[in-house]
This record gives C-alpha cells, sequence and structure tokens, in this order.
C-alpha cells in the first residue's frame, strides 16, 4: 500500500521525513552534480580538441611545411571557450584563488556573513559583467565574421554570458548550502578536492 501522506508529514511507521529546506538542498546538490558532469565532459572535449588542433598546425607546418590557415583562429577560440567554461566548473569547487587568511580569524558567525557578502558579489559581477557585459559584446560582434571557420565572432562570445549563468548559478548553490550550514563559509583543502 503506497503512502499519501504529505511530503511534509512523516508517514506512518516510517522515518521522518526531511525538512523542506534540506530538500532543497538536496536538489541543489543533485543539479550541481549534474552540472558539474555536462560542463566537465565538455570541458574535456574542448581540451582534446585545442590538443588535437594544435598537433595538426604542428605537423603542417613543420612535416608538411604549410601551416593549416584555420588552426591558428581555431586553438584561440577553443582556448577562449574552454577557459570561461573551465573558470565556472572551478567556481563549483570554490577552487578559485582566495586569500582568507583574516577572514579564518574572524568568529564563525562573522566568517558566515563575509562568505554570504562574497557570494552575493561574486552573483552581482557575475550577472553584470558576464551575462549583461557578454551579451551585449556577443550581439555587437554576431556579424563580424571568422576569416578561417564558419563562425563568427559573436558566436564564440556567446561563451561569456554561458559562463556567467552557470558561475551565477553555481554562486546561489554555495550561498544558500552556506546559510543552511551544509558548507563551511570558508573552504578547506578537503572541500575542494573531493570532487576530484
Amino acid at each position: 500500500m503506497s503512502d499519501t501522506s504529505p511530503p511534509d508529514r512523516a508517514p506512518e511507521g516510517g522515518s521522518a521525513p526531511r525538512p523542506p529546506a534540506r530538500r532543497s538542498i538536496a536538489f541543489l546538490d543533485r543539479l550541481r552534480r549534474v552540472l558539474d558532469r555536462v560542463l566537465g565532459v565538455v570541458c574535456i572535449v574542448l581540451f582534446v580538441a585545442l590538443v588535437a588542433i594544435v598537433s595538426w598546425q604542428v605537423f603542417t607546418r613543420q612535416v608538411l611545411q604549410n601551416s593549416a590557415p584555420w588552426t591558428q583562429e581555431a586553438a584561440l577560440y577553443t582556448f577562449v571557450v574552454l577557459a570561461l567554461l573551465g573558470a565556472a566548473l572551478v567556481f563549483s569547487e570554490r577552487g578559485h584563488i582566495a586569500v582568507e587568511i583574516l577572514v579564518d580569524k574572524f568568529p564563525r558567525p562573522a566568517q558566515k556573513i563575509v562568505a554570504v557578502l562574497v557570494q552575493l558579489l561574486i552573483v552581482f559581477f557575475a550577472l553584470f559583467t558576464f551575462v549583461a557585459g557578454g551579451s551585449r559584446i556577443a550581439e555587437n560582434a554576431w556579424g563580424q565574421a571568422i576569416s578561417t571557420l564558419p563562425l563568427t565572432v559573436g558566436q564564440v562570445y556567446l561563451a561569456l554570458p554561458v559562463a556567467g549563468v552557470l558561475i551565477t548559478v553555481y554562486s546561489l548553490i554555495h550561498l544558500a548550502r552556506i546559510l543552511s550550514g551544509e558548507e563551511a563559509p570558508t573552504p578547506t583543502l578537503d572541500d575542494t578536492t573531493e570532487a576530484v
């Protein structure tokens, strides 16, 4: 017989359900894992493509004595997209460089306040600079052709708002986890290496 009790009440004879806040954090954790996997695969594919492009460029230049003209721009734009998406992936792990020596000396409540402010600043910066600014740059460069590739510069620059949205999502996840007490205000080495 299936349980028809509302999710906020304990089922008869069962264990107590998780509170709504905990279910929300669990959902955010699943979302983060899915984004990490997808973004990780995309970054791996871009890195393999970058290595293949540069290898082909070296081969055609050194062995064939006639460098393939498209390889330089392809390598450049692949690297740009890889760097932006890779930076977003590192936000998932809170792995970017941070100077925390002063914040670590604060009492725990003050550390939490600083961590919340930092995440809010990251969200603001990502939305304002990457999403809004990147969208505008992509729009302005949409018609600018890349001479050796079947793309426009604007299409490549779409990586800016995409990275901005991803950074925003990751920062909001960290913000929710910090506020709920599920995540430490300052990441430890164990926190940043657990996904590896």
